[in-house]
């Protein structure tokens, strides 16, 4: 039976979105991405409307939005700042500003809160030795379903002594944003210690599972 012409659109649609969709929404998160950002680093060009007039800064030639090529340069200011700001960062002088910005930062009452856990997310996720030690899989969020995590602590403390069993302490992320999840503490037994690294395990978790490394199983002579 010959297919209808609504059949072959269909299937031609359907085929061309499969095509196109993957193109269509990195653009999407790029385009995103890029408006975000600039809403914070087009403030470095604050100075900008006092060399140029303001009608060829801004789109409606008064005031925010800037053009976008305008973004860009403010983007790649921002860029070479952060650049120097890591060069200054591994010498003495920058690790006592650095430390000095740090315990302001942590005086500061109700905002040391978010500091100190945007920190910390910011350290467990660039790689730091002493965040996420190895990926593990655990049952969660209940028996006969697995989520994969990252072991995060072995230490015997008080939460984990009154458990009145050897339990670790395990990050689950959440996906495709890594940087919120659950902390759970899991029985020593129960934890499945996985191969992959631990950057491998974030790139699976924000791929949705997508991208998953190699794995070769031991050989058994």
């Amino acid at each position: 039976m010959r297919k209808t012409f609504l059949a072959r659109w269909r299937a031609s649609f359907l085929a061309g979105l499969a095509v196109t969709l993957p193109a269509l929404l990195t653009i999407a998160v790029v385009k995103w991405l890029f408006g975000t950002i600039s809403s914070f680093t087009d403030t470095l060009l604050f100075f900008l409307p006092y060399l140029v007039v303001p009608k060829e800064v801004y789109v409606n030639g008064q005031s925010a939005p800037m053009f976008w090529y305008w973004s860009v340069l403010a983007l790649l200011l921002a860029m070479v700042m952060i650049t120097l700001v890591g060069l200054l960062a591994r010498y003495y002088i920058g690790k006592r500003i650095i430390a000095w910005v740090d315990s302001v930062m942590m005086n500061v009452p109700f905002l040391n809160r978010f500091y100190g856990a945007i920190k910390q997310v910011n350290e467990a996720f660039s790689g730091n030795k002493h965040s996420f030690k190895t990926v593990v899989m655990v049952e969660f969020p209940r028996e006969g379903m697995y989520s994969v995590g990252f072991l995060t602590s072995e230490q015997r403390n008080e939460v984990q002594q009154k458990s009145w069993e050897n339990v670790v302490a395990v990050f689950i992320p959440t996906t495709p944003n890594p940087t919120s999840g659950f902390l759970v503490l899991v029985p020593e037994d129960k934890v499945k210690k996985l191969d992959m690294s631990v950057a491998d395990g974030i790139k699976y978790i924000v791929s949705l599972g997508s991208i998953a490394p190699g794995h070769h199983p031991p050989v058994i002579e």
